[in-house]
């Protein structure tokens, strides 16, 4: 069979329907919302591909999942990889832990992108490496299987007996010198070898990849919007989500300011505090650009006051202080903030103030950052993003 080019973009058509979802965005006659959201549609095309056309559950393999190149709202301090599986199969997965702050692995029925309509609940198991007691740096092993092997007294997780799907998350605090796991996926039936694709099934599966798009953008617009509708611009709403990472509460916010403006974050930190963060997304939920960018800060990074509490000042320009939140040239975005496993959970505070009265709404020691000490801490960035595997 030939496909013409004509006839792959017939296959392709789909994809128009994430264009429509523009009508879904703040401002969707702004040209440069238009160009945003066609090049997200871009991005999540990518990614499909690895989806569709990478592995299956017979023949499993590690895919890279969101991650910098196909944003949707990754959290930069993780590196996401995926492999199809099925709840009907077991399968072992093998390597090293690694010295990253968190490993976990969530399985689920779907995965968001692949259905219209997703199931609900959907299937969500999660097991954190932590949980199980397997130490930095550690060699193991884990069975995954919907039930437990009679006797079987190894690491065991459980997946849902309608799996499809598995994904992993390496949560990283100090990204230079903390080291990724490095793993492997096996299924452990009987199966054939992975066997060439019909013209039948490539077809259906381009055609799935062009239906993505949109359905990332079904689900994920109505997240950030929904934020917005219900307590506008500059403030945070505190969530708990079910399923994947139970242990964490966010504080999503949508953020707005003037180009001669600064917004304030300001919150007391809990006692215990195994790992926090906050990052910046655009208008349509994704991740801001965050190698070459200092649009996220996390606990190891972040420079406390003399207080006691943690400061960040989002502007457009470098405005000397500690903790600048960097939003690559958007006025107006998203805001995640994360608490996990902490012992209390603070609601933020943000604060709109004019770029040239900041200091007067900061606290009276606090330091200014030179030129030379913003490059040095940005030079260590790209550093030490480069150095994780993020596909």
């Amino acid at each position: 069979m030939t496909t013409s080019p004509s006839r792959l973009l017939d296959l392709l058509s789909d994809l128009d329907g994430a264009a429509a979802n523009l009508q879904k965005t703040w401002h969707p006659e702004d040209p440069a919302y238009i160009a945003d959201v066609h090049r997200q549609t871009m991005t999540s095309l990518s990614y499909s591909y690895f989806h569709y056309f990478h592995a299956d559950a017979e023949h499993p393999d590690w895919a890279p999942l969101w991650n910098p190149v196909f944003t949707l709202q990754p959290n930069p301090d993780d590196i996401y990889v995926q492999s199809p599986i099925s709840g009907q199969y077991s399968y072992k997965v093998s390597g090293n832990r690694g010295t990253c702050r968190i490993l976990s692995f969530t399985s689920q029925i779907a995965a968001s992108g692949t259905r219209d309509e997703m199931p609900r609940p959907n299937g969500h198991n999660e097991l954190d490496t932590n949980d199980l007691g397997i130490g930095l740096g550690e060699d193991f092993e884990i069975l995954f299987s919907a039930e437990r092997p009679e006797g079987y007294a190894g690491h065991w997780g459980r997946i849902d007996p309608a799996a499809t799907y598995m994904y992993l998350r390496y949560r990283s605090y100090d990204w230079l010198n903390e080291v990724d796991p490095v793993l492997s996926i096996e299924c452990l039936d009987p199966v054939p070898p992975k066997p060439r694709l019909t013209p039948e099934e490539i077809e259906a599966r381009i055609r799935e990849m062009a239906k993505f798009p949109r359905r990332k953008t079904d689900l994920y617009y109505p997240m950030q919007n929904g934020v917005k509708e219900r307590v506008g611009f500059n403030v945070f709403e505190p969530v708990r989500y079910p399923g994947a990472l139970v242990k964490q509460t966010y504080w999503p916010a949508c953020f707005q300011f003037d180009a001669d403006e600064a917004l304030i974050i300001e919150t007391d930190l809990p006692a215990h505090r195994p790992y926090w963060n906050i990052q910046l997304n655009d208008p349509y939920f994704n991740a801001l650009e965050y190698v070459y960018r200092l649009s996220s800060i996390n606990g190891h990074a972040a420079q406390v006051s003399s207080d006691g509490k943690f400061r960040a000042v989002i502007a457009l320009d470098d405005p000397g202080v500690p903790n600048w939140l960097d939003p690559a040239g958007y006025t107006e975005g998203g805001i995640y903030g994360r608490w996990y496993e902490c012992d209390t959970e603070p609601t933020p505070t943000i604060t709109r103030v004019k770029l040239s009265e900041l200091r007067d709404h900061l606290p009276a020691d606090t330091p200014v950052v030179t030129p030379a000490e913003r490059a040095a801490e940005l030079a260590l960035r790209v550093r030490a993003c480069q150095r994780r595997r993020r596909w």
